[in-house]
């Protein structure tokens, strides 16, 4: 069946902000869905709030909306682009449910559009529970028994038939969100109550616990000529009970038997076909009884979901361009496979190899946080690991996480590993609940003895994985008797009771290489061992293993991932590596460019930093050169199979990326882009001959270092706060007591704020140093004296090493103290004085030439009493590149590559184009950028501090500050009332500044509460408040009334540190039951702004390509005055 003629305009709705349980996956889904689509001749209306995404960069659809993800705000976008169709199934739950919304509002029919790819009737069969569970029955399917509860009271009775524990998941929800686990009636009613609130349609399924069973996913295909492929197969290491993001997974499914694969098989055929998925992907999930074998299914998506990305990276089938081409009328036989380019889309997948994929997570971000997995997930990001044995791929993916492992091994110190000592019964009780230290306690236990039948019944993990992972053990000891008189047998099967061999203590007097030779190295590499890891385990340095294993000729070789085993070859250089007898990766003769990724997504270094190294790979493509990407991240862009000439699903370490370089002999190799990871490889990566291009190496410590730093800014006469760095606990407060409090603190070298804090007096300083960091001469500290009640700003600039050009200065709307990853930001700046902005951009430009500059530089700044303060340069891309890009239409990370490869910015067209102070760029209205957190995941305070802690964010756009910013809180999840009741209670020094702020809420009708302080000075000056109780002080108090509805807004600011936690509780309500807050004075004026806007004008949207032309062409009439 050929493509359908009778649909020109097609919609597709995007998955908004990166959010735990919907991560950068649906952008690398909606990305391809876009280009599948454009390719067959359709035009692409694409709307998304997230401007970090490729997704939406101006070149790759027709029309681009960065507009919230409303029914509201996409119905505006369907009247004025008159779609024919909508896909809804790339953009995640959110898309889904947006779709659904529109539908059920006659929104659709209304302007004749029709849903494709899977219609309403088969999505709300997969999304509402109860009617899943009865389409399953009717295919003669298991589900886990139990019932539908829209009360507490349906939620008694449903737990008096199946009791406890019991699961609940809410209806229509992504990530788990909302979901939990009960174990007695307490825990039952607060699940149910947080699971009904969830739920769009205020429904949640109590199932019959399954927890310890096996969880299994299929991912699966379906085309409009009924022909159905599986493309992949996983298996979850974890048992069910721990939320599949959360878990350690494996493809293909390693413990099924052909005849319960076949069984699994049938049944997922069969459930695609009753839900009605016409023309696309989905992926539905299994639980297993280890006992008996018996299956029950557990959910279906009816899209593209998180594990599409995994599933398509993990067999090079990609599921979402595939799906997109199923959705307009193709067959699956009439579409090729893209990476052999022989075989059509209707051959199912064959895996000749074994992916590990492990979630990496952001506990160090929550320290108060429950660290326990569970239904509901908690991961950021993961990493994805390809080896010729789960072995290999295993230790591969735990050194690709970037947490400092050099694969499986264990912490210094039992605490490392989230245990109180290295005792048998504190291992016992540590494994028997799930957290992310789970694969160090495990390894922990098999080298005390434990055995693979304890194991299991503490963990519930399949005992052939368990079998796997003491081999590896059993491997350590045999590495470390080499040269001791033993021979080279062979390695024993299971973990015997001989002592533990721990990282970095090699025992029985082991030293150096004696012994080593290349079958004994090569045997170590083939199980996935590290240079690093052989050389702690023999007491060697990681450049001694490498020499060696050089010496030997003990190379890794490079393998396809074609899809068919190998029984059809790669087009598509898509490779990974292993130590085999022959390598299949292509050579060729042209000009080459490795481009390091950013790794897994985390909080301080998540997609915007794939933007960057996407649009070089597409930028160094088009000038000619063969673009090499190196990443491990299979939720991104960078690491789709046609993205770059040649992709390596590489761990980013120096021995994984130096081996690639030998053997692709690049001009380059471009570090500046992918954040922190690569950028920590640069001076190992130099020193080992290979050329960095761009910004230099030296110029990025001298930007680091703090001694080179101050340095810098004395030689540009730049004004720095009064600092010091400590390597000790008594430095630090040598340093306090000269430049004085309060101070910020954090270790050198991070991302994110890692560990930084605002300290405010020797006691917490000393707690500091006990509890954030171990300081030493190799890991200082940094103290800087903190500027109060200061403006911050960042600026972007780029450099060709001679020219520099400004993309954006944005002013923080957070005070001062918040990372600027977690601050609002406005952009062109909006209360900053000229004099001042003219100070940054005169500095960012002679930090640029001072440093040369090649790329793209970032420099922050803290503004009070006139005097513009430096708090950091950071030469290199940073993460608000993609927001200033959006907000221009200048794609300045394709610039950057192209001047890192020899371009002059001349050469490149590039020259001011009149866009005033805020950019040298026209800027075609107002762009904020809010932050978004995941509170909703971890119980704890919502208060913003030095630390980052927001997962993504989102970009409001119009011709005003107030209806930017106003757009910018929708897309947050935090739209802001026009009417109703608002709560203030701040401390005393915010009184001043509240005032005015209440004032003008009263004026446009809002009722106003304040807490007994608050209200008394509000109430003295004029503004009629009434006296509202804190928790404590009586009823009904402030969570009272926002349990009731009765409240549309809180500005709180704490009153110090005690208070904090007495005001805690009205800020968790805040979360829970979804009441806009602002915990900031700034942020409060801009939320009044934004009410004030919503209220006086007709919200509008317009296209990203509307506005770039309308700015390009007024620029141009400008230019022709002049």
């Amino acid at each position: 069946m050929p493509r359908r003629d009778d649909l020109h305009t097609i919609l597709l709705i995007g998955s908004g902000p990166i959010v735990i349980g919907q991560a950068c996956e649906f952008d690398y889904s909606g990305t391809q869905a876009v280009r599948a689509l454009k390719e067959e001749g359709y035009r692409v209306v694409l709307v998304n709030s997230n401007p970090a995404t490729i997704m939406t960069d101006p070149d790759l659809a027709d029309r681009t909306y960065i507009e919230p993800i409303t029914a509201e705000w996409v119905e505006r976008i369907i009247e004025r682009e008159k779609p024919d169709a909508l896909l809804p199934t790339m953009g995640g739950q959110t898309a889904l449910n947006v779709a659904l919304e529109l539908h059920d509002a006659g929104v659709l029919e209304k302007h004749g559009v029709e849903l494709i790819g899977a219609d309403a009737r088969a999505i709300r069969m997969a999304e509402d529970r109860e009617q899943f569970a009865a389409a399953m029955r009717r295919i003669g399917l298991d589900v886990p028994t139990g019932g539908f509860a829209r009360s507490l009271e349906d939620a008694w009775r449903i737990i008096e038939e199946i009791g406890y524990p019991a699961i609940i998941r809410p209806s229509f929800t992504l990530g788990g969100t909302g979901g939990g686990i009960a174990y007695n009636r307490e825990e039952l009613e607060e699940a149910v109550r947080r699971g009904l609130d969830q739920s769009p349609i205020g429904e949640v399924l109590i199932d019959r616990s399954v927890i310890g069973w096996k969880e299994f996913e299929l991912e699966v295909m379906r085309d409009s000529a009924d022909n159905v492929v599986i493309v992949c197969s996983i298996e979850n290491f974890d048992p069910m009970g721990v939320h599949t993001g959360d878990s350690i997974t494996v493809a293909p499914a390693q413990t099924l038997s052909d005849v319960e694969y076949q069984r699994m098989r049938d049944a997922a055929i069969a459930i695609i076909r009753e839900i009605g998925v016409a023309a696309g992907g989905c992926n539905i999930q299994f639980a297993v009884n280890p006992a008996d074998g018996e299956m029950l299914v557990i959910e279906m998506n009816p899209r593209v979901s998180r594990s599409s990305a995994l599933a398509s990276k993990a067999t090079g089938f990609p599921i979402a361009r595939i799906g997109a081409k199923l959705a307009v009328g193709y067959r699956l036989d009439e579409l090729p496979n893209d990476i052999t380019k022989s075989t059509p889309a209707s051959f199912e997948p064959v895996l000749d190899y074994v992916v590990v994929k492990f979630p990496r997570f952001a506990f160090e971000k929550f320290p108060a946080a429950d660290p326990t997995l569970g239904v509901q997930m908690k991961a950021v990001g993961e990493v994805m690991a390809i080896g010729r044995t789960f072995k290999q791929a295993w230790q591969k993916g735990l050194r690709g996480l970037e947490t400092g492992l050099a694969g499986w091994e264990t912490g210094a110190r039992p605490q490392d590993d989230g245990l109180p000592d290295d005792s048998p019964e504190a291992l016992r009780n540590a494994l028997r609940r799930p957290t992310a230290d789970r694969p160090a306690q495990l390894k922990r236990a098999l080298q005390q003895g434990f055995s693979i039948a304890e194991l299991h019944e503490l963990t519930a993990i399949d005992p052939w994985f368990l079998a796997q992972l003491a081999e590896l053990v059993e491997a350590e000891r045999w590495w470390m008797r080499l040269g001791q008189g033993e021979g080279t047998g062979e390695l024993r099967a299971g973990a015997g009771a001989s002592a533990p061999s721990q990282p970095g203590h090699p025992g029985g007097g082991v030293r150096g290489l004696e012994g080593i030779g290349r079958e004994e190295l090569r045997r170590m590499k083939r199980l996935g061992f590290s240079d690093r890891q052989l050389a702690k385990l023999r007491g060697v340095t990681e450049r001694e293993v490498r020499e060696l294993r050089h010496a030997l000729g003990v190379r890794p070789t490079y393998h396809m991932v074609d899809t068919c085993a190998g029984e059809f070859p790669a087009a598509t250089p898509y490779l990974y590596s292993a130590y085999e007898d022959e390598s299949e990766a292509p050579a060729s003769e042209r000009p080459k460019i490795v481009i390091l990724g950013s790794g897994p997504n985390r909080i301080g270094q998540g997609i915007e930093f794939d933007y960057c190294c996407v649009q070089a790979a597409l930028a160094l493509k088009e000038d000619g050169f063969e673009t090499v990407m190196v990443n491990s991240n299979p939720e991104t862009v960078s690491t789709d199979f046609d993205v770059a000439d040649k992709l390596y699903f590489e761990p980013l370490t120096l021995e994984d990326v130096i081996e690639i370089v030998e053997r692709e002999r690049p001009v380059g190799v471009i570090v500046q882009l992918g954040g922190q990871t690569p950028l920590r490889l640069a001076k190992a990566l130099e020193e080992l001959g290979v050329p960095i291009l761009g910004t230099s190496v030296d110029a990025i410590d001298r930007a680091e270092d703090r001694d080179r730093f101050a340095e810098l800014c004395r030689q540009i006469g730049a004004t720095v706060p009064p600092n010091g760095v400590a390597t000790s606990k008594d430095e630090a407060l040598a340093v306090v007591r000269q430049i004085g409090f309060p101070v910020l603190v954090r270790p050198s070298y991070v991302l994110g704020g890692r560990a930084m804090e605002i300290v405010y007096d020797e006691a917490s300083l000393l707690d500091y140093f006990e509890r954030a960091v171990r300081a030493s001469p190799d890991h200082p500290v940094l103290i800087d004296r903190f500027i109060e009640d200061a403006f911050e700003a960042d600026v972007d600039a780029l450099s060709d090493g001679g020219r520099v050009v400004i993309a954006g200065v944005m002013q923080h709307i957070e005070d001062a103290g918040v990372h600027s990853g977690d601050s609002a930001c406005v952009l062109p700046p909006y209360l900053l004085r000229d004099a001042d902005v003219e100070e940054m951009r005169r500095l960012t430009i002679r930090f640029a030439e001072e440093l040369g500059v090649v790329g793209l530089i970032n420099v922050q700044f803290a503004i009070k009493d006139g005097t513009v303060y430096v708090l950091e340069v950071n030469p290199r891309a940073s993460r608000t590149v993609p927001f200033v890009a959006k907000a221009t239409g200048v794609p300045f990370a394709r610039l950057a590559a192209r001047v890192m490869a020899g371009k002059r910015l001349d050469e490149l067209g590039i020259a001011p184009a009149g866009g005033g102070l805020g950019s040298d760029f026209p800027i075609p209205g107002v762009a904020v950028k809010e932050a978004v957190f995941p509170f909703n995941k971890f119980d704890v305070d919502v208060i913003l501090g030095p630390e980052m802690r927001s997962t993504g964010e989102v970009m409001g756009f119009d011709e005003s500050f107030g209806l930017a910013f106003a757009k910018a809180e929708i897309s947050a999840g935090m739209p802001l009332p026009r009417e109703g009741t608002v709560i203030v209670t701040v401390n005393d020094s915010d009184k001043p500044t509240v005032m005015p702020i209440a004032s003008r809420f009263h004026e446009l009708g809002f009722r106003i509460l304040a807490t007994e302080g608050t209200q008394r000075y509000l109430a003295a000056r004029g503004v009629p408040a009434e006296r509202v109780f804190k928790v404590g002080e009586g009823r009904p108090n402030i969570v009272d009334l926002m349990i009731s509805g009765e409240v549309q807004l809180l500005i709180n600011t704490p009153l110090g540190m005690r208070s904090q936690y007495d005001d805690y509780a009205m800020r968790r309500a805040a979360i829970a039951y979804k009441v806009p807050y602002c915990t900031t004075m700034s942020a409060a004026a801009a939320a009044c702004e934004a009410v004030i806007a919503l209220r006086s004008r007709s919200p509008q949207v317009r296209s990203l390509q509307e506005r770039f032309a309308a700015a390009q062409a007024a620029a141009k009439r400008q230019a022709a005055l002049v």
